[in-house]
C-alpha cells in the first residue's frame, strides 16, 4: 500500500535482529558484541520493514540495558537525521525485494560513518 511508502522507523537493534521490545536486554542476553539502530520503511509487519540504513556501535564489558540505551541514543539521532535527509529529497523507495537508493537497488543497509554519512558497506571503513 502506498502509505508505507511515505513512513520510516527508526528500531534500536541491527534489524532483522530483535524486532519489538526490550532490544537491549536481548542484546546481552545473547551476548553480542556489536549492537546499534535501524531506520526502516514502515510495513504491517512490526519492525519488519525493508531497512535503509543502520549504526553501530559495541557492546562494552559492564553495560547494561540502561548504558546500552544511553550510549546509544545519540547515534540514533544522528541516524535518523541523515536518513530523513535522503527521504525529504525523495531518493529513497522500498521495492519487493529491499531498499532503491537514487533508483538503484541497495545490495544491504547503508551505514552511518564518523561524519554522519550514508555509505554502502562496501564504502565504510572498518
Amino acid at each position: 500500500r502506498d502509505v508505507y511508502k511515505r513512513q520510516i522507523n527508526i528500531h534500536p537493534s541491527l534489524l532483522p535482529a530483535y524486532q519489538g521490545l526490550h532490544t537491549h536486554a536481548r542484546v546481552l542476553r545473547a551476548g553480542d558484541r556489536v549492537h546499534g539502530a535501524s531506520v526502516h520503511f514502515v510495513t504491517p509487519e512490526l519492525d519488519g520493514g525493508p531497512v535503509i540504513a543502520q549504526a553501530r556501535m559495541a557492546v562494552e564489558a559492564g553495560d547494561t540495558p540502561e548504558s546500552l540505551a544511553q550510549r546509544l541514543l545519540p547515534l540514533e539521532h544522528r541516524l535518523l537525521v541523515a536518513c530523513v535527509d535522503l527521504f525529504m529529497r525523495r531518493a529513497l523507495a522500498p521495492t519487493p525485494v529491499g531498499v532503491a537508493l537514487d533508483g538503484a537497488l541497495l545490495d544491504a543497509p547503508l551505514q552511518l560513518d564518523a561524519d554522519d554519512r550514508l555509505l554502502t558497506p562496501d564504502h565504510v571503513a572498518a
